[in-house]
């Protein structure tokens, strides 16, 4: 176990030959952290009330709208309380306070379980590589890890460095999670800033676990031209045996690889295929590219059920709870390395590993317990390559032949279709199926999310999920697509090319297209809206399963988006960071330029950073799929930071969003830092949260939330030329609400001149007055009173 925090001593008195002192603390072990390396800003290792103020500002703009979906609340024995037409809770907590605390719990699950990953690879790391493993992230990275630095001004140097800061981190979840208790907080503008407060650290703890990650293992360290690997089903030669990673937490995967390298059996995909779903999939191909990516979260369950994978190795996070009985299914044998998922399965941790696979190969046990994660390396290896030419008739995915016979027993009730989460129709296509006609149960799989609850619900207990899958198969068995391995942060010298245009708004914008796979109408559209986004030269990031779908679009030359864009952070560049722990790199990016073009004092200066990010830095998130709740406190922490996030139309489901009111002039004034001087700035950016229902509604309100009021009026045209464009592609005519964004007339695109200045007239449009060119919300940074 690490050492987690300087050693304290305290004495009342302390007397030696050169000292004679009183009421003495000493702390040992966090010396080189203490180092003066930038003057300490105003709020280092901010508490729950350090940054309220920042919040109460943010939501005094973008209030809280909550659309709860349940009116009572269970989470006390006095309950369940009606909080519904005004009602109090027994407790007297109101109905907005009430879903206030519901997300403020969600941020805390999410916050918590990136932190639960941190910790768990630091101490792993600690042991295998000693606490004084230094934290290098090559020359080209000075900033090495800006949310530690701008959060905590700590500037890490070690892995025990990392240790210590995830101290802090488990103190402020618990403090925020503690005021979700009865009879504590009650109003829900603070338990909103709970929330943001969660979230900022759950930023903090993903830039730790991926860092040491990256350090320890010797992951691409921000490299533009990270290879190209492949991903998709299709990748896998099954003449050899498998093994399936599943989860967050690539540190079991990484044993794998290095048992059979030190075992002789070569890298991966020589001997034994080596892959991954979700997550790990990224990280292991970050370790080495010759292993391979499946798919996503929302692959899980059809690949479990191919019967591809001779052993799968479960870690943490999003792996279905059903997985043991899935793979019993297919004779698939499990090992969970994680005691935060261990399945109810036999702890072997002390019986040798011959004894083990012998368990999980005689199929005496359908898997096992086992967080000794070198042991588990070995049982995974031997047991695929024993499984292997045991298993080659497993699979409960019928042949194209038994699709009819299993959808005979349909009856056209609908029960499978009222249950689907997207309203597929799975009736339809089971009955067409029924008849001969496959073409829609071909046609539902790129649409469907996998969770399997049509089969739930069926009267006639027909596999609905197999029967699509069946009929997709000639083509997933052969389909392969090239996506770039994750690199990781985004280098001080990338920062230093496009700060100014970013700023001033020369390059339109950052789109970041992060995590999960609950996708409205498929996987393709966040591919579709990455390379539009791309060809306008905006910088595109994504991270997590929004990374592997959007290689699933190839371009009219049959190129992917990673082999048609350059991997660099700058104009028209496709970036793959890597992860969800990898989103920190995003973020951290936004945080960069504030310091590294801006000079902005970075160390324990979260406010101003905040406020110049939200006010110049025209950066946006898209969790598309967002299904989590860590994509809950992903979004949040973003939100603090002063970034944007939409969310597709699964996203309302989080209940609430921070919106703006344009026509609210008063929220959008601010002032300018030169003055002193009020000033109107426009509603820029409109709102810090939304749900959108469409692909076209999302790319329309991707290119207006990159709008910032400090953009000159050369980087204010290009905006509103991608506004405008995209909106009338759409809606065939003007925005509405383009005068809000027109400051002068220079502002104007060349392109719709005319078209735009006969609207402004008839809307009574004036040149504005005093636009601002140093826009804060923070009265402090005013350099000059009025």
């Amino acid at each position: 176990m690490a050492e987690k925090g300087p050693l304290k001593m305290s004495a009342k008195e302390l007397i030696s030959g050169l000292v004679s002192a009183k009421d003495v603390e000493v702390l040992i072990g966090r010396i080189a952290m203490e180092e003066e390396w930038e003057p300490l800003g105003p709020t280092p290792f901010p508490q729950i009330s350090t940054l309220r103020s920042w919040d109460h500002l943010l939501l005094s703009r973008y209030k809280p709208f909550y659309a709860p979906f349940c009116d009572y609340c269970c989470l006390c024995t006095y309950g369940k309380c009606d909080l519904s037409k005004g009602r109090l809770g027994a407790c007297g907590l109101d109905m907005k306070a009430q879903t206030a605390r519901i997300v403020l719990i969600a941020c805390c699950i999410g916050a918590s379980t990136h932190l639960a990953h941190a910790r768990h690879m630091v101490d792993h790391l600690i042991e295998k590589y000693g606490e004084d493993y230094p934290i290098n992230l090559g020359q080209d990275i000075a900033i090495e890890m800006p949310h530690a630095r701008l959060i905590t001004g700590i500037k890490p140097k070690t892995l025990g460095d990392l240790a210590y800061l995830l101290n802090y981190c488990e103190k402020e979840v618990t403090q925020c999670l503690s005021a979700a208790h009865t009879g504590q907080e009650g109003n829900y503008i603070d338990f909103e800033s709970k929330a943001l407060h969660v979230s900022m650290i759950d930023h903090l703890a993903m830039e730790i676990a991926d860092v040491a990650q990256i350090v320890t293992f010797n992951f691409p360290k921000g490299d533009p031209n990270a290879p190209l690997t492949w991903i998709g089903l299709g990748v896998l030669d099954l003449s050899k045996p498998v093994v399936l990673c599943i989860g967050h937490n690539v540190s079991a995967g990484v044993e794998v690889i290095d048992y059979l390298e030190k075992a002789g059996l070569g890298g991966p995909g020589e001997t034994v295929e080596v892959a991954g779903l979700c997550c790990t999939a990224h990280d292991i191909v970050r370790y080495r590219d010759q292993a391979k990516i499946i798919g996503p979260i929302s692959d899980q369950l059809r690949i479990i059920r191919s019967g591809a994978a001779d052993v799968i190795m479960t870690d943490e996070q999003c792996i279905r709870t059903n997985v043991v009985y899935e793979a019993q299914r297919v004779k698939t044998p499990v090992v969970a390395v994680s005691d935060k998922a261990s399945y109810g399965l036999p702890d072997v941790s002390e019986l040798p590993v011959e004894k083990i696979v012998e368990m999980l190969v005689s199929g005496s046990t359908p898997g096992v317990f086992l967080p000794d994660l070198e042991k588990a390396g070995a049982v995974v290896a031997i047991t695929a390559i024993r499984m292997a030419p045991l298993r080659q008739k497993f699979k409960i995915i019928p042949d194209p032949p038994q699709i009819q016979a299993q959808a005979s027993g349909c009856t056209f009730c609908g029960t499978c279709r009222r249950n689907c989460p997207i309203d597929l129709p799975i009736d339809q296509a089971v009955f067409n199926a029924k008849k001969g006609d496959f073409e829609l149960l071909s046609m539902l799989h790129d649409l469907c999310l996998g969770c399997a609850r049509c089969e739930q619900v069926c009267p006639r207990k027909i596999p609905a999920l197999s029967l699509i899958e069946a009929a997709f198969q000639h083509k997933i068995k052969t389909e392969k697509y090239r996506i770039r391995v994750g690199r990781g942060p985004i280098l001080d010298t990338e920062i230093r090319e496009v700060g100014s245009p970013i700023v001033l708004g020369e390059i339109p914008g950052v789109v970041a297209y992060v995590g999960c796979a609950n996708f409205p109408n498929g996987a393709r559209e966040v591919g579709i809206m990455a390379r539009e986004f791309a060809r306008r030269g905006y910088i595109v990031t994504l991270s997590g399963c929004s990374a592997m779908v959007a290689s699933y679009v190839r371009n009219e030359e049959g190129k992917t988006i990673y082999e048609e864009f350059p991997g660099t952070f700058d104009r028209g560049g496709v970036v793959n960071v890597g992860s969800c722990v990898a989103n920190a790199h995003i973020t951290g990016a936004a945080i960069k330029i504030a310091n590294i073009f801006a000079k902005r004092p970075l160390r324990a200066n979260y406010e101003e950073i905040a406020d110049y990010i939200l006010n110049r830095v025209g950066a946006v998130g898209v969790a598309w799929g967002a299904y989590s709740q860590k994509a809950a406190s992903i979004a949040t922490g973003c939100n603090r930071l002063g970034i944007p996030v939409i969310v597709g139309p699964q996203g309302s489901k989080y209940r609430r969003m921070y919106l703006g009111r344009a026509e609210d002039k008063e929220s959008f004034t601010v002032y300018d830092a030169r003055t002193g001087e009020r000033v109107w700035i426009g509603p820029a950016p409109e709102h810090l949260i939304i749900a959108l229902e469409t692909m076209e509604e999302c790319m329309v309100w991707t290119a207006k939330l990159c709008i910032r009021p400090n953009d000159t009026t050369k980087g204010r045209m290009i905006k509103l030329t991608h506004y405008v464009d995209l909106y009338k592609r759409i809606y065939g005519k003007l925005p509405p609400d383009l005068h809000y964004f027109v400051r002068t007339e220079a502002d104007i695109p060349i392109t719709f001149k005319e078209e735009i200045m006969r609207y402004l007239k008839e809307v009574g449009w004036k040149p504005w007055e005093k636009p601002s060119i140093d826009p804060t919300l923070l009265k402090r940074l005013i350099r000059a009173q009025v």
